[in-house]
């Protein structure tokens, strides 16, 4: 997982620090990582450890003070049009239908695409994550879980190359969540793209990536990769095989050493 040959991500030697009133403080030292086109990549680790500023970085908000960033070979200096995002609070215009909110980026970054394509493109999506018949709501009128399916529709709407999620299931109850797992396997499926998934939840990570990576207390390094085979066609139950609750188990391990609760062993990088 850490090469990055023809990746459509790539970080290398990713350093920033954030400017305080009393002096500097670092939160990413070194970090290097590469993720495949339609590759699926979740990053774990404690909370506070940079996590976020990973995706802010990656979506050319703030630039790092060393290393560079790359999509599809470019080196990222602002933010660009081939990348979709989801957040944990899924912020929508109340004044807005669900379809009105949905088709919100193509009017930025497709301002020539015809209206009816539009909706057509945001009616696909809904269909997908079964929201149809919803088109005409509010984002008052839907639940958590559904607000954030409408979250995942926008950040997918223009079809962009790279997906960032920075735990957008977090805040959801646990079934609500798993059923959003299964959608998002659907998505990957309907609609190609390249993924990095921040969370805080350890199956989370296993069940919809393809590889993991563990970063260390601030500033964070990568302290462990591991890659998932589960293959594509995955089920809840295959969180509860031996094979799946050993790696579960490793990563809990390496989150301790990551808060510091653990001694490391040798050689924590796989």
């Amino acid at each position: 997982m850490q090469s990055t040959q023809a990746a459509q991500i790539e970080l290398d030697g990713v350093t920033h620090a954030y400017r305080l009133a009393d002096g500097l403080l670092p939160v990413l030292e070194n970090v290097s990582f590469g993720i495949q086109k339609f590759g699926f990549t979740a990053v774990v680790g404690p909370s506070g450890c940079g996590k976020s500023t990973l995706t802010r970085l990656i979506a050319g908000l703030i630039p790092p003070d060393a290393g560079e960033i790359r999509l599809a070979g470019e080196i990222v200096t602002s933010p660009r049009p081939t990348v979709g995002m989801a957040f944990q609070n899924p912020v929508m215009l109340e004044w807005r239908t669900v379809l009105g909110n949905i088709i919100l980026p193509l009017e930025i970054v497709a301002s020539s695409m015809p209206q009816a394509q539009r909706e057509d493109r945001a009616r696909e999506l809904l269909e997908l994550v079964s929201l149809q018949g919803f088109e005409d709501k509010r984002p008052s009128e839907l639940s958590g879980g559904m607000r954030q399916r409408v979250s995942l529709c926008r950040a997918l709407v223009h079809e962009p190359e790279v997906l960032i999620l920075d735990e957008p299931f977090g805040a959801l109850d646990a079934f609500t969540r798993e059923d959003l797992w299964g959608i998002m396997h659907r998505l990957r499926r309907k609609k190609p793209f390249t993924c990095l998934l921040i969370t805080h939840d350890l199956r989370e990570s296993v069940f919809l990536s393809d590889d993991v990576i563990v970063l260390s207390d601030r500033p964070a390094k990568i302290q462990y990769s591991t890659s998932v085979d589960l293959g594509d066609e995955r089920t809840l139950e295959d969180l509860y095989s031996s094979e799946t609750t050993e790696l579960l188990a490793v990563l809990r391990h390496q989150i301790e050493i990551a808060q510091r609760r653990a001694p490391a062993g040798n050689g924590a990088e796989s």
